[in-house]
C-alpha cells in the first residue's frame, strides 16, 4: 500500500520559518497532485497549498506570499516552506496525494487518495 510520511513540524516563534516534507512510499506508478492541509481542533481541515504533477500551484489566501509548495517528482516528495509564520498558522498539517498504483495486470491501474498522519506546527509569541 501507499504511505505518506510527514516531517518537519515543531515549535516556531512568530515571524520564523519552518519547512515540512512529505514522502510517498509504496508501489506508486505516478503521483498526480500533492497538497498540504491544515486542521485545528473544532474546525474543518482546510487546504493550505496544492501542486500538480506539472508544477502548477495554488494557495489559501491566508498563506499567499509566505508559504511555498514544491515537489521532487523523482522522490515523490512534496515540501512546504513556511516563512513569516503567524500564530494563526498553528495546527496539524496533513499531507495529501493522489496516486496511481498498479492493479492486477500490467495495464490495470487504480487511483487512490492518500493522507499522512499529520505533523504539528505550533506558533509561539
Amino acid at each position: 500500500q501507499v504511505q505518506l510520511r510527514e516531517s518537519g513540524g515543531g515549535l516556531v516563534q512568530a515571524g520564523g520559518s519552518l519547512r515540512l516534507s512529505c514522502t510517498a512510499s509504496g508501489s506508486i506508478a505516478k503521483a498526480t497532485h500533492m497538497a498540504w492541509y491544515r486542521q485545528v481542533p473544532g474546525k474543518q481541515r482546510e487546504l493550505v497549498a496544492r501542486i500538480t504533477s506539472t508544477g502548477t500551484t495554488n494557495y489559501a489566501d491566508s498563506v499567499k506570499g509566505r508559504f511555498t509548495i514544491s515537489r521532487d517528482n523523482a522522490k515523490n516528495t512534496v515540501y512546504l516552506q513556511m516563512n513569516s509564520l503567524k500564530l494563526e498558522d498553528t495546527g496539524t498539517y496533513y499531507c495529501n496525494a493522489g496516486v496511481w498504483v498498479p492493479g492486477t495486470t500490467s495495464t490495470d491501474f487504480r487511483y487512490l487518495e492518500v493522507w499522512g498522519q499529520g505533523t504539528l506546527v505550533t506558533g509561539s509569541s
